[in-house]
């Protein structure tokens, strides 16, 4: 049984390394596949904090330089590109990825993945994905790598502990979703991918999984407890959504 976990950023590396967290993630993951030997991980890595940070800078370093500022002003400074946002949260992903894999030693044989429809090997207990190019976030690679090895259910881990009807950071009125449709789900994030979107699960991926009819569980990835309750199957604290 493979399993496919969008493990966010936000988790693995905030603002930096989250050592702590990933030493007990490594534990927890060891403990679940010494269950049973057909147990299988996929996990999606995502860029948090060296995105973001990165990001940040790319756009700061494109305003342009008032005049008698500098020795060398330059006149020809380009618009903040979309693509090029994408490749550094791509880039950061990949770097976070690397991470994850190397704190598994043995139970990761492979390399990491950042091509969900190359050909790759899977020879190890646990696969560690990370972006793969612009135009979505690694949410949507996890729903291809579902797809291809058969997982019906993908879990989104993210620093979120549910999703809510808006925003609750500026939205006092913001309920909890305990579950939700693609229809309805889709009605709140819209169909369009900006590179650092903050959604609880990308549009592009949003409309994939849908169509699939695949189910995405959202929920507190710090939470380890908890994602041993979703993973066997008991009660958890989280949002689920679809199928239609």
């Amino acid at each position: 049984m493979t399993t496919v976990l969008s493990l966010g950023g936000s988790i693995v590396a905030p603002d930096s390394p989250d050592s702590v967290f990933l030493a007990a993630f490594r534990a927890f993951v060891a403990s679940y596949l010494a269950v049973s030997p057909e147990r299988r991980l996929i996990l999606v890595v995502g860029g948090g904090g060296p995105a973001r940070s990165w990001q940040k800078a790319y756009r700061a370093s494109l305003v342009p330089v008032p005049a008698g500022a500098a020795a060398f002003p330059d006149t020809s400074i380009p618009l903040p590109s979309d693509e090029a946002q994408d490749w550094i949260g791509i880039a950061a992903t990949r770097l976070n990825a690397q991470l994850v894999k190397g704190i598994l030693g043995d139970l990761c044989l492979d390399p990491v993945v950042t091509d969900p429809v190359a050909d790759f090997a899977f020879s190890g207990r646990v696969l560690v994905a990370a972006g793969w190019k612009p135009g979505f976030s690694t949410d949507f690679d996890a729903v291809m790598l579902a797809e291809r090895f058969g997982a019906k259910v993908v879990l989104n881990l993210s620093n979120i502990v549910k999703v809510y009807t808006a925003d609750p950071r500026v939205d006092p009125s913001a309920l909890p979703i305990d579950s939700i449709a693609w229809k309805e789900f889709r009605a709140l994030v819209g169909d369009t991918w900006v590179p650092g979107k903050n959604v609880p699960f990308d549009p592009i991926a949003t409309k994939k999984a849908s169509a699939l009819g695949l189910k995405v569980v959202c929920a507190a990835g710090a939470d380890l407890a908890n994602l041993g309750n979703i993973l066997e199957g008991r009660p958890f604290v989280g949002t689920v959504i679809g199928p239609d």
